[in-house]
């Protein structure tokens, strides 16, 4: 046929539509449970936000599914139909309730909006799994909860209006249920409120939905006399005390179980992205020297909007080897815990807001300077994406990392918290912060001497704390070693530490100073931590809000804890002017300053950036070969999750219609194989939407499907069928694969006739199945009763399709 038949969307069906109609009651009930029971799971999702707007996105979705549910129980919506509908739905007003900050005046999607929510089915996800919880609402992760109340609720709500049996219901809510705990946190919101109301609320509604059933069918026993009515309605009456009464046996026992013991919760978070390790690099203040000597006039990047006075931090280190002071590695909350950045860091920090440009010009490294504490980055220039996606945050010390490194042309703007510093006087009854810091070790034995000496006098925390930095600041002298200046040597390890005490006069620069005022203050029972970054000094002092960071104005300070005040800087670096007035400790000659730091063997030497050390083992090499497998097995996983979940309607429908043609074309007589088959080809038309009717004869149902398909060998096939059927004896085998040949020649003839879209909609459609009475029950038989021909055939040798024998 050279133009295909467009058959009719739909074709009025009383007997089905009545079938479908429920009452007001039943239908508030329906949708009031599946409300409930998918309401469990959005309280899940509460630990795992940081703002109750969540709720918004999770609300929304789910009214929109419930309503998209009753509407395609309303106008008896195919699952394509209800499909495109739910997309629809999703790309209407995803913005609006998921991704507000992308839209016209909160409501209108934008490009923006459209492509966040094309992303969003793929990569919200492994976003949501890789933030650390609670995340922000405005950084998309709301596509999340989103998509799961909406799907639910079409799923949930469909089932429950639609399903002759309700408890089907329950599988796609309790299935919202688990993503909600594989995708929250290891603390949960509310598990045993969760458990009693999801269990409570599914059992009552199939509790009132089959009292109300009888209650229909005891109509016409009402009407035949009174005592069998008051009869229905006592026993009504029993069987929901009965339920009451198992509910709170149910309740009190799941109760008792959560009090004796709580069983371990198992979350994807814990099993996706292991977190970023610090320690895999070396220590940035082992190269402090490096900078001083080659990178002294260079300008290693540009902050604007700074304000006076104000600190710009690289790294922060809060443990000492003997060797090096480092990051700790002490776990969740330690120097080393970095983080994928988010839009909601910092969430203690209190202070100014401020808003800063930070350009890079030749710093390199992992190491991402920042000021205060940051809440956002907005990376732009040509890496823009791979900076956002790689850098990481650590919440405890305000410092950040890009694993990519920084190279000429970054630029980045934070939205930071600078912490308003109390003065002395302020500090003046204050104790210092009660902290788990690091367990020291390696350091000289006359640093708590030193340090006791030196807070002899001092009776308050704050007084204590300045006597150790006026003691370095003033009994010591200032050089950096290099050129023609006095001897200073690098490095900060324990000899270096010794020497600088064990001397005539203190010599050295910010690197030893610093470490030692830590070490003496650790040694007196303070916490302390040493910082390395950048500030005004005399010789680069700051034009106005820009600062130009170089290595002649890199510093090293110390930050001390005091409670309810946070973090204090320290400053106990001599002035540079403060140069030594023993001429005899000036060498004869002036030898080149040497980089005696020795780094531990996984480091760098001193000199040397911050980055991957060169000497990498072929072992560390491998593994970073194969960094690409985790993100491609996700994504690949994720798509083929997609992917499956999309296929699920085709290969649960073929599976159901294909059980149904092999009992059928299986059957024990060969004429009832003759009238499967021509069964197969009128519910083959009524799921292509041939008004065929219920109970009609085979001549009938001959006429509708063969003028609806311009079809006429279909009368000739139902006069055979006929033949074969009531004619006297059993058609031969040959007879019935003949027959079948036909059917399926023109089935496929009627499908051919139709659009591709009404060929996908036949796949789905459930036509067949209600006409004809199909349950899984009867499926189950189905399948065994296939199984036990094939099975048999086998046995005796013989092809289960095509050369059946006389004898079957």
């Amino acid at each position: 046929m050279s133009a295909r038949l467009r058959l009719p969307r739909r074709l009025p069906r009383p007997a089905a539509r009545a079938e479908t109609t429920r009452e007001p009651r039943v239908l508030v009930l329906d949708l009031t449970a599946a409300a409930l029971l998918l309401a469990v799971s959005i309280i899940g999702f509460a630990p795992t936000f940081d703002s109750p707007q969540y709720l918004v996105a999770a609300i929304g979705g789910l009214a929109l599914g419930l309503a998209l549910a009753w509407a395609g129980a309303r106008w008896r919506l195919g699952v394509l139909s209800l499909a495109g509908a739910t997309i629809g739905a999703y790309v209407v007003f995803g913005g609006a309730l998921a991704l507000p900050h992308t839209t016209l005046l909160g409501v209108i999607p934008t490009l923006e909006t459209l492509q966040q929510l094309a992303l969003g089915t793929i990569t919200s996800w492994k976003q949501l799994l890789t933030t650390v919880p609670p995340v922000a609402a405005s950084d998309g992760h709301l596509v999340v909860p989103f998509i799961l109340t909406l799907v639910g609720g079409v799923l949930t709500g469909s089932l429950a209006l639609r399903a002759r049996h309700g408890a089907w219901a329950l599988l796609p809510a309790l299935a919202v249920l688990i993503a909600t705990i594989l995708l929250g946190v290891a603390q949960p919101a509310a598990p045993l409120v969760q458990g009693i109301v999801f269990a409570v609320a599914g059992t009552v509604w199939l509790a009132l939905r089959r009292a109300w059933d009888h209650d229909r069918a005891a109509v016409r026993v009402e009407s035949a006399g009174a005592s069998d009515a008051a009869a229905v309605h006592s026993s009504r009456t029993r069987r929901l005390v009965a339920g009451g009464i198992v509910l709170a046996v149910a309740s009190a026992a799941g109760i008792a179980t959560a009090a004796v013991a709580t069983p371990p919760r198992y979350i994807l978070r814990d099993f996706i992205v292991p977190p970023f390790d610090i320690t895999d690099y070396p220590s940035p203040l082992q190269s402090f020297r490096g900078y001083m000597r080659d990178d002294a006039d260079k300008t290693l990047f540009t902050v604007t909007g700074l304000p006076k006075d104000g600190r710009v931090r690289l790294a922060t280190m809060d443990t000492y080897d003997g060797i090096v002071y480092n990051v700790s590695d002490d776990g969740a909350g330690s120097s080393s815990a970095f983080t994928p950045i988010r839009s909601n860091m910092s969430p203690g920090a209190t202070g100014t807001a401020a808003t800063l440009r930070i350009e890079i010009g030749d710093l390199s490294g992992v190491w991402v300077p920042d000021v205060g504490a940051v809440r956002d980055f907005t990376f732009d220039g040509p890496r823009a994406s791979e900076l956002a996606r790689t850098t990481h945050f650590n919440d405890a010390t305000g410092t950040a990392v890009a694993p990519a490194g920084l190279a000429t042309g970054d630029a980045y703007t934070i939205d930071t918290l600078i912490p308003d510093l109390p003065s002395d006087t302020a500090l003046a009854d204050v104790p210092f912060a009660v902290l788990k810091m690091p367990k020291q070790t390696g350091i000289p034995e006359k640093i708590a001497d030193i340090a006791s000496k030196a807070t002899a006098s001092a009776d308050t925390p704050i007084e204590r704390a300045r006597a150790l930095e006026s003691y370095l600041h003033t009994q010591g002298f200032f050089s950096h070693g290099l050129g023609d200046g006095i001897v200073s040597l690098s490095g900060h390890g324990a000899n270096r530490i010794t020497s600088l005490f064990g001397g005539d006069q203190m010599v050295g620069d910010d690197e030893q100073y610093a470490v030692a005022m830590a070490l003496m203050a650790t040694q007196l029972g303070m916490p302390a931590r040493v910082v390395m970054g950048w500030h005004a000094d005399e010789k680069h002092p700051q034009d106005g809000p820009t600062l130009t960071a170089t290595g002649g104005n890199l510093h090293a300070w110390v930050e001390i804890a005091f409670q309810g005040y946070g973090w204090v800087p320290f400053d106990p670096t001599p002035d540079e002017d403060n140069k030594p007035n023993d001429q005899s400790t000036k060498p004869k000659a002036n030898p080149k300053p040497q980089v005696l730091q020795p780094p531990p063997p996984a480091q760098q030497p001193a000199d040397l950036p911050p980055a991957i050390a060169e000497n990498r083992d072929q072992d560390e090499e491998q593994a970073a070969d194969l960094s690409w497998l985790g993100p491609v097995l996700l994504y690949g996983g994720l798509t083929l999750g997609i992917l499956l979940l999309l296929a699920a309607p085709f290969i649960v429908m073929g599976v159901i219609k294909g059980v149904r043609r092999a009992r059928r074309r299986n059957a024990e007589r060969t004429a009832d194989r003759i009238s499967g088959g021509w069964d197969e080809l009128v519910d083959s038309a009524v799921d292509l939407r041939a008004p065929v009717a219920i109970g009609a004869t085979r001549a009938e149902s001959a006429l509708v499907v063969g003028s609806t398909f311009d079809e006429p060998r279909v009368t000739q096939l139902a006069t055979r069928a006929d033949v074969d059927v009531f004619g006297p004896g059993d058609p031969a085998p040959e007879d019935v694969d003949a027959f079948w040949r036909e059917v399926d020649e023109i089935v496929g003839q009627m499908r051919g006739s139709t659009t591709v879209w009404q060929r996908l909609r036949a796949r789905l459609s459930v036509r067949s199945l209600r006409r004809s009475g199909w349950s899984w029950q009867a499926a189950g038989h189905a399948v065994a009763g296939t199984g036990r021909v094939v099975v048999a055939r086998v046995r005796r040798g013989i092809r289960p399709r095509g050369t059946e024998s006389s004898d079957d």
